[in-house]
């Protein structure tokens, strides 16, 4: 009766793969993608923000695990770092400009000394087991001056109990060489929901969201369901990964009513791999090759540098998965990631 229930199983089909859907609204400047039917994230560009990025995104049951604020604000985020917003690209100084921090909150003469990223065109959005979505969009500096010209391939699908985005994107210095000397600011971010954040010091005051869902008042912050953890590659944890290299870091805690681990995997033919983490307590999760001296004490320079007619390439993934952490899983999708030329 065993061996027959064994044959019965090796003999049932396959569950059927994932449909991933990648859906253009240009008109909404947004591309929504999906995975079965649930809402997965969407790559937005709209007017009040200097950069685009992918908001919100969601684990496999459909909670989200990025701050709200500013586009949605929830009661109790952190008011801080108005252009944290999602999952992004973007660095702290291009040829002496700063394309990080801008945003509309910067009063209009602090603006006109920073850079954004304007999107320029969908190259391709297509569905499948997998999905794709190909975008072009310049860097400009002050005056809309052309710094970088950027192609980006986002690659979306299912994990079990998981969610997958690959992003590969090529920046081409046309119009002169470019200037990225080392700073802190950079270069594949992800600002995290509350609960994922580290729990904060005693001493530290912060602004959140009041129920009004406004701004409210610098007072102590309430730790109350204040779960995160980061552990890295090299056995860094908690505020301890901040300024170390590493293949990959881990972000884990609780958010609504599961368990997740969001895990950040650097490529290692990235410039300046295996990179830095800038990933602080509170809620800003980065990977960045290119700010060694910053993040190292003055250990390591890079100053890196594109030369006129050339590029260069940064590939870098984020896997959402239902916990508990487990260190095998996360290194099985490493391999797999770092596999890929």
């Amino acid at each position: 009766m065993l061996f027959l229930s064994l044959v019965a199983l090796l003999a049932a089909p396959a569950p059927p793969a994932a449909k991933v859907e990648v859906v253009s609204r240009e008109a909404e400047r947004r591309v929504d993608v999906s995975i079965d039917g649930k809402p997965f994230t969407a790559y937005i560009w709209p007017e009040s923000q200097m950069k685009p990025s992918l908001w919100p995104i969601r684990t496999a049951k459909g909670t989200e695990i990025t701050r709200g604020y500013p586009i949605a604000p929830k009661p109790g985020e952190r008011t801080d770092h108005r252009h944290h917003v999602g999952l992004w690209f973007s660095y702290g100084d291009v040829n002496g400009v700063d394309f990080w921090n801008n945003s509309t909150a910067r009063k209009p003469e602090e603006q006109a000394r920073m850079g954004r990223t304007v999107q320029r065109r969908i190259v391709e959005a297509k569905g499948g087991a997998e999905g794709r979505l190909t975008v072009a969009a310049d860097w400009l500096l002050p005056g809309d001056k052309l710094a970088l010209a950027e192609e980006s391939a986002f690659v979306f699908r299912a994990l079990p109990s998981g969610r997958w985005i690959e992003r590969t994107t090529t920046l081409r210095a046309k119009d002169g060489a470019v200037s990225l000397k080392d700073n802190k600011e950079g270069v594949f971010g992800l600002r995290v929901a509350r609960t994922l954040e580290h729990p904060s010091p005693a001493t530290e005051k912060g602004s959140v969201v009041g129920p009004d869902l406004r701004d409210g008042p610098s007072g102590p912050l309430d730790n109350a369901g204040i779960t995160g953890s980061y552990r890295s590659s090299e056995g860094k944890v908690g505020d301890a990964v901040w300024g170390t290299r590493g293949r990959w870091v881990a972000l884990s805690g609780r958010a609504g009513e599961e368990d997740v681990v969001l895990v950040i995997f650097d490529h290692p033919k990235n410039p300046g791999a295996p990179t830095y983490w800038h990933a602080r307590g509170y809620g800003l999760f980065a990977a960045n090759p290119l700010g060694q001296k910053e993040l190292s004490a003055g250990k390591d320079t890079l100053d890196y540098a594109i030369p006129q007619g050339g590029s260069a390439v940064f590939r870098h993934a984020l896997a959402v998965l239902g916990g508990p952490f487990d260190e095998a899983r996360v290194e099985e999708l490493y391999r797999g990631f770092a596999a890929k030329p």
